[in-house]
């Protein structure tokens, strides 16, 4: 028997931090130095709200691989499968290179894992095939 795999991240992140911190420097300074519209300003740091909102609320994300049982949570938000229950894990890689996890059921029923509760990719892939889950990459699948 394997240890058990389990990889958990948090919304409060040094890079999230760092990167906040480096958009509002370059507004800041566009409206200052570049006399930018104030109304521009606040339409572009309006997209920085979600962040903002991981990062005050620090949600959790993480995924458990034992044995016999996959469990993953995001937020509040958590479900778990037998892996006797999943036929094949599938990754597919999107146009943007991100890879999608999904577990696939004999009935080819597909469960796809939360983006953010995922290790990085190849990583959770040996780690499936440790197990004896059969693994399937999909390359630049639209869906």
């Amino acid at each position: 028997m394997a240890d058990p795999f389990q990889y958990e991240t948090s919304g409060r992140s040094t890079r999230a931090l760092i990167i906040l911190a480096c958009i509002y420097t370059v507004l800041l300074g566009a409206w200052l130095l570049l006399d930018a519209a104030w109304w521009i300003v606040v339409f572009v740091a309006l997209f920085t709200l979600p962040a903002l909102w991981d990062i005050y609320t620090n949600r959790r994300a993480g995924l458990r691989l034992g044995d016999d049982r996959l469990e993953w949570w995001s937020g509040r938000g958590q479900a778990h499968m037998d892996l006797a229950e999943i036929d094949h894990m599938r990754f597919d890689t999107r146009l943007d290179f991100s890879v999608r996890v999904s577990a696939v059921t004999p009935d080819k029923t597909r469960i796809r894992l939360p983006y953010d509760a995922l290790p990085p990719h190849k990583i959770l892939e040996a780690e499936c095939q440790n197990r004896g889950l059969r693994t399937e990459r999909h390359h630049f699948s639209l869906l």
